[in-house]
């Protein structure tokens, strides 16, 4: 069984579910762990948007594994969600990056001396390996279903993605 090689929080993995590009994490990635606080937000009975891939990925067959994360020390998170705290506690316990979009997780993450990645990162990596052709479409997808990215990053990601 293949080990996970990132961690990740709800957010980037409603985003790319629900505009059916969940699978280029998985072609970057190949295996991905969450804990049990975003195995339950990402509602994976609910009908969703997205909800019906995600739950095939988090399957027995899944290549999203979900994992118990360490429980804190301490109140060190003040501010995050449940599932963003224990992302960051599976992380560091696992030695592995973090995948989040939102910047008190990206913070608390840093604090920890974690590698973090966002979303855009998942993207340009596609397209490096051959697996997207454009960067830019896909974000025009993802601002459709609500992902918020400001104009200076969605010019960044471009740019590095040799697209800007």
């Amino acid at each position: 069984m293949t080990s996970p090689r990132l961690v990740a929080d709800a957010g980037p993995l409603i985003a790319l579910a629900a505009t059916g590009r969940l699978d280029l994490l998985r072609q970057v990635s190949v295996v991905v762990a969450i804990p049990e606080a975003v195995a339950e937000e990402l509602c994976l009975g609910s009908g969703l948007p997205g909800a019906t891939r995600l739950a095939a990925a988090v399957g027995p067959q899944g290549w999203i594994r979900v994992l118990t994360a360490p429980p804190p020390r301490q109140d060190w998170a003040p501010g995050l969600g449940a599932g963003e705290a224990e992302a960051i506690l599976l992380a560091d316990a696992l030695n592995l990056p973090l995948l989040a979009d939102d910047l008190r997780a990206r913070r608390a993450a840093a604090a920890r001396t974690l590698a973090c990645i966002g979303t855009g990162r998942v993207l340009i990596e596609a397209r490096r390996r051959g697996h997207l052709d454009r960067v830019a479409p896909v974000l025009d997808e993802l601002e459709s279903v609500g992902y918020r990215l400001s104009a200076p990053l969605r010019t960044r990601i471009l740019e590095l993605a040799d697209e800007g």
